[in-house]
Order: C-alpha cells, then sequence, then structure tokens
C-alpha cells in the first residue's frame, strides 16, 4: 500500500497525535516526497486533516466499543481507528470499504481489534449528547472544554456556532503583494488558470480560493500574493505603516505581516527569537521584492533601541483562533499554559512600548479567544507602561474602536484580536 493516501494520512495522524508534530508541517513534507496524482493528494489531505479536526467527537464515538480507554491502544491502532470512524461518520466511502481499507492498515495482531471495533460503530452508530454543556458542544464540534467555555464568554448562545466555523477547512487566502501587481491583475491571472478567487471581506487586497497548491499557482515565482489569512493582513491595516517610517515587527516569524509593511513602508525591521524563523522571513521577503532588515533577537530582552514610528506585537499565543489550518489547535493547547503564555505576551509588549517614539503607534495581535491572552494583557500592559494610551481605529464592523476580534462565524476568517496603542 505504499503511496496509499490512507497509509500518509495514518502517519500524519499518528504524528501529530502522538508525538505533538504540527499538521501543517508533517502533512506538507510527506506531501513532497510523495508521488501521488493530484486525486490522490487530496484524499490524503482530507483524510489526515479531517480526521485531526474530529479527534474528540471521534473518540466519544469509538469509547463505547472498546474495552480499555482507546489512550491505551497501541499507537497505530489507535490512529487506524480514528481514521476509520472518520470514513464512516464524516465521509460518503461505503462503510465496507471504510472498514476493509483501514483494516489493512496495521499489522495482523492488531487487524482483528480494529475489525472489530469499526464493524461494530458502523452497526450500531453514534449517540451523541444533547443540550449546550461546554462538554456537549465540545462532543459534538471537536473543539476543547475549556476553549467552548471562553467562547461562551465572548460571544454568548452563538458559541457552538462559532466552535464549529472553528473547525472548518480555510480557503486557500491569497494577499496580494501591491509591490508586484494589483488584486485586479493577480484576480484577472488567476481566472486565466482557471481558478474562481474571492474577493476578501475584511481586506481588500485578499483573494480566496477553494483549492490549490500555492507553488503552482500564476504568480507565485514572480512574488505577486502571499498566502495568507485575511484576519493576519487585516492586523497590517490596522498598524497603518506609511512610506518611510521606522517599523519593527518584533515577532515577525514566518515573515507574512513583515513583507506586508515593508511593501507600504519601503522597508521594515523584522526580529524574531528563532533563527529558523528569521530564515522564513527572509525567503518570504527575497520571494516578495521587499526589504527587511533582519533581527534574531528574544523580544523580552531586544537589541534594537528607541525612537521606533510604529511596532507590530503578533504575540506567540495558544493560537486556536487558526485552528482552521492547524486542526490539532482545536484540542492540543491547555487552560493551564494561558497563565505562562499571558506572562510572555505581557512582557514582549511592554518592552516593545519602550522602542515608540513619542506618538508612535504599538499594534498588539494574537490569533486566540481567551480573555487572559486578550483583555486582559490589553489591561495589564496600560498599567505596566502608563505612557500608552488606546488608539481607535476601524474595526472590522465600521465603527471606531480601540479594540477589534474577527471570527470565522461573522468574518469568514480565522479568530483575531487585534487593539491599538500610541505612546503618549
Amino acid at each position: 500500500m505504499r503511496g496509499s493516501p490512507r497509509v500518509l494520512a495514518l502517519e500524519v495522524i499518528r504524528r501529530v497525535t502522538d508525538e505533538a508534530a504540527f499538521s501543517n508541517v508533517v502533512l506538507p513534507a510527506l506531501l513532497a516526497r510523495s508521488t501521488m496524482k493530484p486525486a490522490d493528494r487530496e484524499l490524503a489531505t482530507e483524510l489526515a486533516y479531517g480526521t485531526l479536526r474530529r479527534v474528540l467527537p471521534i473518540d466519544h464515538a469509538l469509547a463505547p466499543y472498546v474495552i480499555k480507554p482507546l489512550r491505551e491502544a497501541p499507537p497505530r491502532a489507535r490512529a487506524a481507528l480514528r481514521l476509520g470512524a472518520y470514513q464512516l461518520l464524516y465521509m460518503r466511502i461505503p462503510d465496507h470499504a471504510a472498514v476493509t481499507e483501514t483494516v489493512g492498515l496495521v499489522s495482523r495482531s492488531e487487524r482483528g481489534f480494529v475489525n472489530a471495533v469499526l464493524r461494530r460503530l458502523a452497526a450500531e452508530g453514534v449517540r451523541w449528547p444533547a443540550g449546550l454543556s461546554a462538554e456537549a458542544v465540545s462532543t459534538r464540534v471537536g473543539l476543547a472544554a475549556w476553549a467552548i467555555r471562553e467562547l461562551r464568554r465572548e460571544v454568548g448562545d452563538n458559541m457552538e456556532e462559532a466552535a464549529a466555523a472553528l473547525a472548518t477547512q480555510a480557503p486557500l487566502t491569497l494577499r496580494t503583494n501591491p509591490c508586484r501587481t494589483t488584486v485586479d491583475g493577480l484576480e484577472a491571472r488567476l481566472r486565466a488558470a482557471g481558478h474562481e478567487p474571492v474577493r476578501g471581506r475584511v481586506h481588500t487586497g485578499s483573494l480566496r480560493l477553494r483549492r490549490g497548491r500555492p507553488e503552482k499557482l500564476p504568480g507565485f515565482d514572480q512574488g505577486w500574493f502571499a498566502v495568507q489569512d485575511e484576519a493576519s493582513s487585516w492586523v497590517v491595516d490596522v498598524l497603518d505603516p506609511q512610506p518611510g517610517e521606522l517599523i519593527v515587527d518584533v515577532c515577525a516569524g514566518p515573515g507574512g505581516k513583515a513583507a506586508d509593511i515593508a511593501c507600504r513602508a519601503g522597508s521594515v525591521v523584522a526580529a524574531d527569537v528563532s533563527l529558523s524563523r528569521v530564515s522564513l522571513v527572509a525567503r518570504s521577503a527575497s520571494r516578495l521584492g521587499v526589504q527587511t532588515l533582519l533581527v534574531n533577537q528574544d523580544a523580552v530582552r531586544p537589541a534594537i533601541r528607541g525612537g521606533v514610528d510604529r511596532v507590530l506585537v503578533d504575540a506567540p499565543c495558544s493560537g486556536i483562533g487558526a485552528a482552521r489550518r492547524r486542526p490539532e489547535l482545536l484540542w492540543r493547547p491547555r487552560r493551564d499554559d494561558l497563565r505562562s503564555l499571558a506572562r510572555l505576551q505581557l512582557d514582549i509588549a511592554a518592552r516593545a512600548a519602550s522602542l515608540l517614539r513619542p506618538g508612535g503607534v504599538l499594534v498588539y495581535s494574537v490569533c486566540t479567544f481567551p480573555a487572559a491572552e486578550t483583555d486582559e494583557v490589553c489591561r495589564d500592559l496600560l498599567e505596566r507602561a502608563p505612557e500608552l494610551v488606546p488608539d481607535s481605529f476601524v474595526g472590522p464592523e465600521g465603527r471606531k474602536v480601540a479594540r477589534a476580534r474577527l471570527w470565522p462565524h461573522v468574518h469568514g476568517t480565522d479568530a483575531m484580536f487585534v487593539a491599538r496603542f500610541r505612546r503618549k
């Protein structure tokens, strides 16, 4: 079964669930070494990402049919059960084919176990929990229960709709690089190649595609676009870089926002604590044809000093808002991690504030929604850096605000929190 979409998907599922690998790293790497046809590549992607999105519902569905807890099953058998259950519950694959193909993925000693569990699931089905408790919604949708509770604080009774949107597949979104082309020009070229791009809803320079391999799209080699969600592009709109300004992106990797800033301002100081992420910034800037000054530094102890016009703090966070692109973020982050993340976010933002000249602007953004990483960090930042004051901008609904959120179920983007401040 070498080269089978299911073999590849099983390996991705196993590595992500058992080895804490990142799906957006493992899957592209395995596909790059594969000789599968395009249709098989799409199937492997659907099987891998789909199963990872539904780990919590799948585990609930499997639980009545295994004697011991699923976590105690052999790793490959556990991954195969999840893969088989995804096909039975969420895909239009005949039951017998889903079971037979999945059983063939495991060793002889595991086949009887996997076969019996999947056949019982196919025959007897699933009883999903009812009600709006965090645990019930989590089981139906796939987002961790603690994150459901955080969602309820922000969106109220729309929490299940919001969680379900986070657990969908994001479109392929391209941000036009205005230093190389226009959004009209990129759209025309994509249509000429047979694609059907849709204009962005919150970022006017974005185009959405249903699918496609970015490196195979027209204009990629010429640097006409970057692959970037509208929410991330909108963060730079809020920063509002102006030509000739000195601007620092203190957490720049992998470089999408830094390249956008560089195009608008003429250049950018792109800094990151990770040397490998600095390398990604350099690669992106080179392809897009923009000027960056690269700095490998710890944002909590910056090598850069003051006099900066604008600074972007796109801080490390739990990342749940990007779960449409990295499905393990639905269930991997832990609530216990929020406190340490918030301390780091505050430390970075406070040091970034010290870089600003009087009148300078700081934008704080995170692709997540828990209060500990969003509003509470902003509250603590104003106490830690009293020289800052909230600075209003036009929010996604057209009103002047100093903080804003984007949501997949409302705006069709990643979940993003953005706040802007100005130094007195």
